[in-house]
């Protein structure tokens, strides 16, 4: 079972993050000080951590953050915070953060990033890889070459970054929060539709001759790349 530390102070935050990821098959760990996480994680090996910010004591999460990397501890770290403003992310990505989630969030994309980052540090990790392919459909990362069935599509800049998102993580549930940070590097506004129709013309880019469909929309949730039947 996948083991997974959680370094929240709040007790209540902290268990349900524990009971969310619990019934998702993680095994999880809990620590309520920088110090007790910086104890653990050392001590113990863990697949990923999920990071609070804000803790009490002395040692905030980016110290703990910087302690962990400072002593050789490679586990992804997702970092949870109140403090939604761009810079406040770029210092935790800096600090050595791979992810970073704003609170309040839901449960299903915290399990999503969880893991995606997962996936990103697993061996033989297609973001690694020149050429990604899912099914009959075919990127080339170096001339952004996209090909289906043998039949180049033309995408255009933005949509060529969807896909690409999309083939990195084939089989995996993608929030529209996740695209928006990725793609477009903004917050996500869920007053905005231009996740929607950016989809929906890369999906008949792909689709052309009445192909099955590889873009699938999970209601509620976000989307899903998986090779057509």
């Amino acid at each position: 079972m996948t083991k997974v530390l959680v370094v929240e102070d709040d007790v209540q935050t902290a268990a349900e993050i524990a009971a969310t990821l619990g019934d998702h098959g993680f095994e999880v760990e809990q620590a309520g000080t920088g110090r007790e996480a910086v104890k653990r994680a050392t001590s113990e090996r863990f697949a990923a951590i999920v990071l609070d910010r804000m803790l009490p004591g002395g040692m905030d999460g980016l110290a703990v953050l910087a302690s962990l990397r400072g002593l050789g501890v490679s586990a992804p770290v997702l970092i949870l915070s109140a403090l939604s403003a761009v810079d406040e992310r770029v210092r935790g990505l800096r600090s050595g953060g791979d992810d970073y989630l704003t609170k309040p969030f839901e449960s299903l994309e915290l399990t999503a990033r969880i893991e995606v980052l997962l996936r990103r540090g697993g061996a033989g990790s297609s973001e690694r890889d020149t050429v990604l392919r899912v099914g009959d459909l075919e990127v080339d990362r170096l001339t952004r070459e996209v090909r289906r069935r043998g039949r180049r599509v033309e995408l255009l800049p933005r949509e060529y970054r969807l896909l690409e998102y999309l083939m990195l993580h084939p089989g995996q549930i993608i929030t529209r929060t996740m695209l928006f940070e990725e793609v477009w590097s903004y917050r996500y506004d869920p007053r905005t539709n231009v996740i929607d129709v950016h989809m929906g013309k890369l999906r008949r880019k792909l689709d052309e001759g009445a192909l099955p469909s590889m873009i699938q929309t999970v209601r509620g949730s976000g989307y899903i790349l998986h090779a057509a039947e």
